[in-house]
């Protein structure tokens, strides 16, 4: 019955062609595995649910032999326990099916009826138990973007319940069959009904979770990442792919920094695996959008005044490489102020991240009473990187490749080439390095739901795009910032069955 339904409903949703996509700047794409595991967290908790549901009271007028019309009343129906046999989750072209087996599910309730005529008046009442013989529900449900926010809404919604076997007890003996051939359809279909609507409630609620995820991702106090949802979702192949924006935008909040860090990433082969539950491509447009802003807030830029050999930053340490330094500033400590002139670019390709920085490294030596630049260099450096994931962040790391560099101007005469190339070559393996490295090893945040977190990465690099794939697991509850409130009540495990209260 579950492949039937199931049928059904895919049948519904490839009736309706999908829109025309934008192009995004990241894509997040869940696989069938991904979407497997959404289900298995969803399902059973969405049965839990369904335990002690009430089923409106039913009242009828039954046909006794030789009594006639007798008012009879079914009440206080109760839907017991309810266990989930197995499950499927598929995706078409508008949306989700998910269709489930039920087992084990019973009902108890009361009975009444009473008879009055001018000759007599009669009432009887007792209890029932009913055990259904295997119940199948579905759902389909699309997903649209309505002013970048995820719009959730069910397209259909069905219960099927099998044999019913009804048990009377208490009262006649005599009523109970025809209780039963009067009742037996009017229970099954206001159970489906009642289960149909708690499904339809439950997405109502996962809607309004979904819409009130947020548009933006702080990172510090200049930059947040726009989060906000570009086009409909789309769905092919067993997958589900959502467009993000993904550009950095100013921000004037700080984030809370995390220091988990849930292990090393792994290097992808070849294509990566095709079972892993989440993929995420971000454009190189990504990171030159936060080099840019960073760049604009005057952030790339750094005043180095202490480094591990600290003896490097006085002149006596140079009174052989450059004599006239040391000769009209003997003895005196030195600071390095380093800026980018422009942003830095990020290109991605195959197997490969380059990012070019133009800097003015400007050197200044203290005075007594001052401070004295004394020379400018221009250099164009050229780094490669690589990336990892470290919690739900984007990391990363670079290592120099080559330089090249312009005597700016000077104070202390023209320096010699092979002297300005072996002090700015330790200048930037000792310091600048160093220093970027400390910054992208914070990383910033990956677009995913809280309460999950990022395991078993791979980074795989393409034309102008990382890609992350990775499983998730769920770790921490996600009934924070109002969320429990507007989803209801939370028990045992709040972060899923929240969605069905």
């Amino acid at each position: 019955m579950v492949a039937r339904l199931l049928l059904l409903l895919l049948t519904l949703l490839f009736s309706t062609p999908s829109p025309a996509a934008a192009s995004p700047h990241i894509s997040a794409v869940i696989s069938q595995s991904g979407l497997d595991f959404a289900k298995d967290l969803l399902v059973p908790r969405a049965a839990d649910t369904l335990a002690h549901l009430s089923v409106p009271d039913i009242e009828r007028s039954v046909s006794i032999p030789i009594i006639g019309a007798v008012r009879t009343v079914a009440s206080r129906i109760v839907l017991g326990g309810v266990a989930v046999a197995n499950s499927t989750v598929a995706a078409g072209d508008t949306g989700v099916v998910v269709a489930a087996s039920l087992s084990s599910v019973n009902l108890t309730m009361e009975w009444s009826y009473s008879y009055s005529s001018w000759l007599v008046e009669i009432s009887d009442s007792g209890n029932a138990s009913i055990q259904v013989e295997g119940m199948d529900v579905g759902v389909s449900m699309g997903l649209k973007n309505e002013n970048g926010s995820l719009k959730l809404f069910v397209m259909e919604c069905g219960c099927y319940m099998k044999d019913l076997d009804i048990t009377l007890n208490g009262g006649s003996s005599w009523f109970y069959q025809g209780f039963i051939d009067a009742f037996s359809n009017h229970i099954r279909s206001s159970v489906e009904n009642a289960i149909t609507n708690k499904i339809v409630e439950s997405a109502s609620k996962l809607d309004h979770f979904l819409g009130g995820l947020p548009k933006e991702i702080n990172v510090d106090r200049v930059a947040a990442m726009n989060v906000t949802f570009v086009n409909d979702p789309r769905f092919i192949s067993s997958s589900v792919e959502f467009d993000i924006d993904g550009l950095f935008i100013p921000s004037d909040k700080t984030a809370p920094q995390s220091d988990i860090n849930f292990g090393d990433t792994k290097l992808a082969p070849a294509l990566g695996s095709s079972s892993n539950m989440l993929w995420i491509s971000l454009d190189e447009d990504v990171f030159n959008s936060v080099s840019a802003l960073y760049f604009k807030a005057g952030l790339l830029q750094h005043l180095v005044d202490k480094v591990p050999d600290q003896f490097l930053l006085n002149t006596a340490s140079w009174r052989f490489l450059i004599p006239r330094l040391y000769r009209k500033y003997p003895n005196k400590d030195m600071l390095l102020n380093i800026s980018a002139i422009s942003p830095p670019s990020v290109r991605i390709n195959v197997g490969r991240i380059d990012t070019t920085v133009d800097l003015d490294v400007i050197v200044i030596v203290l005075g007594s009473d001052d401070i004295v630049p004394v020379a400018c260099i221009s250099l164009s450096v050229a780094v490669s990187g690589r990336a990892s994931v470290s919690g739900n962040n984007l990391v990363g790391e670079v290592e120099l490749n080559y330089f090249s560099f312009d005597l700016k101007w000077s104070d202390i005469g023209k320096l010699h080439t092979g002297i300005v190339q072996s002090v700015m070559r330790i200048v930037l393996k000792n310091l600048f390095v160093p220093y970027v490295n400390s910054y992208l090893g914070q990383g910033f945040p990956l677009p995913i739901i809280k309460g999950f977190v990022i395991r078993d990465a791979y980074i795989l690099t393409s034309y102008s795009s990382i890609i992350v794939s990775s499983d998730v697991s769920f770790i921490e509850p996600m009934n924070r910032s109002g969320i429990k409130q507007v989803l209801g009540s939370v028990s045992e495990d709040p972060a899923v069955t929240m969605l069905f209260h």
